[in-house]
C-alpha cells in the first residue's frame, strides 16, 4: 500500500475559492529554490463574474499591524508578485504542470486551475526574532505568504470573505559535501614576556544540524610568563537585521565555563562539547528562530548561506594584568540582501594573569645630562 500524500487545503469564508498545496516548506538548495505551486478551485456562482488572483509575498515585519504611526505601517514588502488565475490567460492544458498539480487537476475537475511562482535571487529565508515574556503580539520577522482573492482587478481592496491566506516558509538546506574544517590559530605576545602564548581552536566539521552537539577542540601552548585560567567556550548567534540600517545582535546560545588552567611553561589539549538548542533558550528575548508556522514549534534559526568571504580573526582586550581572548571566524555577506541574516561563531575566552615586572619611573630633565648646566628654565642657549 502506497503512503498517502498530505495535501493542505484552505477555503474562503464565502466558499468562492479553495486553495490546495502539497507543502508549506520550500527549500533553498543554494543553487536553486523549490518553486511554489498549487491549485485553486473556484465556484463560478459565488464569483459573480469577478476574476481570481494569486499573490506570493515576502514581508519584513518589524512591529504589529496595529502599531501604525501617522499612517506608516511597520512592515516592508521585500517581494510581491500577483498573477491572474481565472479567467485563464492561457490554455491550462498547454501549460507545464508539476506532478502534484497534474494529480490535483485530474481529481478536482474543470473548475480547478494551477498557479506557479519562482523565488528571485537574494531573497532571505523565513526568520523571526523571539519575543520576550512581556512582548505578547509583537514580532520582528521575515514572513512568506500565498494569498488567493477575488476582484474586478488586482488593485482593488481585497474582500476578506472571498480571500484565502496561507503562511509558508522558505527554508535552507546546507550542502552535505562541505569538506571545510574551521580553524582559528593565533599567537599572543605579552608585555615583558620573552615567549608568546599560542592558541589553536578547531571544529571537526563546518555544518552542524539542529540538536547536534558542537565539539570544540582547544590546543593552548603557554610559553609566556603569564598563567592562563578561567577558560570558557561559547556558541554565539550573530543576527544582522538589514533594513534601512544594519543592526547587529550577538547572543550566546550555549556556553561551557570551566576552571581549567594552563600555568606558565605548560600546555593544554582538550575538547569541549556545547549544545546550542532552543530548549535551553526559551525565554531569551531577541534570539533568531526559524520561521514559525501557526501551532508548530520551531528551533534556533539556521545560518544564512550566501556568497561569503571567510576570514579567521582574533580579537584581544586587555585590562590591567589580565587579557580576555576571543577567537572566531568572521564572514562577510552580500549587502544587497535585505531581511534577517543569521550566522554562528565559536568564541574562546580565557584570563591571562601574573605578576607584572617592576618599573622605575624618573622625570626626564636636561640638567641630568652629564657636563651640561642650563638655567632654571632648562632651556639650551640657542632656544633661550
Amino acid at each position: 500500500m502506497s503512503p498517502k500524500h498530505v495535501i493542505f487545503k484552505k477555503v474562503s469564508r464565502d466558499k468562492a475559492v479553495v486553495v490546495y498545496m502539497a507543502k508549506r516548506d520550500f527549500v533553498d538548495h543554494c543553487d536553486f529554490v523549490d518553486p511554489v505551486d498549487g491549485v485553486i478551485v473556484i465556484d463560478p456562482v459565488q464569483l459573480k463574474g469577478k476574476k481570481v488572483y494569486v499573490m506570493l509575498s515576502c514581508i519584513f515585519r518589524y512591529g504589529r499591524e496595529d502599531m501604525d504611526v501617522m499612517g506608516m505601517a511597520f512592515r516592508r514588502d521585500l517581494f510581491l508578485v500577483t498573477r491572474q488565475v481565472y479567467p485563464e490567460l492561457q490554455d491550462k492544458e498547454k501549460l507545464t504542470h508539476t506532478k502534484i498539480q497534474q494529480k490535483l487537476l485530474r481529481k478536482l475537475g474543470d473548475n480547478a486551475f494551477p498557479f506557479f511562482f519562482e523565488f528571485p535571487d537574494n531573497l532571505p529565508c523565513s526568520v523571526a526574532l523571539q519575543p520576550g515574556p512581556s512582548d505578547v503580539g509583537k514580532k520582528c520577522a521575515v514572513e512568506f505568504e500565498v494569498k488567493a482573492f477575488c476582484g474586478e482587478n488586482q488593485n482593488e481592496r481585497i474582500d476578506k470573505q472571498s480571500s484565502v491566506r496561507l503562511s509558508i516558509r522558505k527554508v535552507q538546506f546546507s550542502p552535505e559535501d562541505s569538506k571545510v574544517v574551521p580553524v582559528a590559530d593565533s599567537t599572543f605576545e605579552f608585555l615583558m614576556s620573552e615567549k608568546p602564548l599560542h592558541v589553536k581552536m578547531s571544529l571537526p566539521k563546518e555544518t552542524f544540524y539542529h540538536g547536534e552537539p558542537v565539539k570544540v577542540n582547544i590546543e593552548i601552548t603557554n610559553s609566556s610568563s603569564r598563567n592562563i585560567k578561567d577558560i570558557s567556550v561559547s556558541v554565539e548567534q550573530v543576527t544582522n537585521v538589514v533594513l534601512y540600517s544594519n543592526d547587529k545582535y550577538i547572543k550566546s546560545v550555549a556556553k561551557e565555563e570551566t576552571s581549567d588552567s594552563v600555568p606558565s611553561g605548560t600546555s593544554l589539549k582538550t575538547e569541549y562539547t556545547l549544545y546550542p538548542q532552543l530548549a535551553h533558550n526559551k525565554d531569551r528575548r531577541g534570539l533568531a528562530l526559524d520561521g514559525r508556522l501557526k501551532h508548530e514549534d520551531t528551533n534556533l534559526a539556521s545560518s544564512s548561506i550566501l556568497p561569503k568571504t571567510n576570514n579567521a580573526t582574533v580579537a584581544v582586550t586587555e585590562n590591567n594584568k589580565s587579557r580576555c581572548v576571543f577567537v572566531s571566524v568572521k564572514q562577510e555577506v552580500l549587502k544587497e540582501v535585505l531581511g534577517i541574516l543569521v550566522s554562528y561563531k565559536v568564541v574562546l575566552r580565557m584570563m591571562a594573569s601574573g605578576e607584572s615586572d617592576e618599573m622605575l619611573f624618573e622625570d626626564f630633565k636636561r640638567a641630568c645630562l652629564k657636563g651640561v648646566i642650563y638655567g632654571d628654565d632648562d632651556e639650551s642657549p640657542s632656544e633661550a
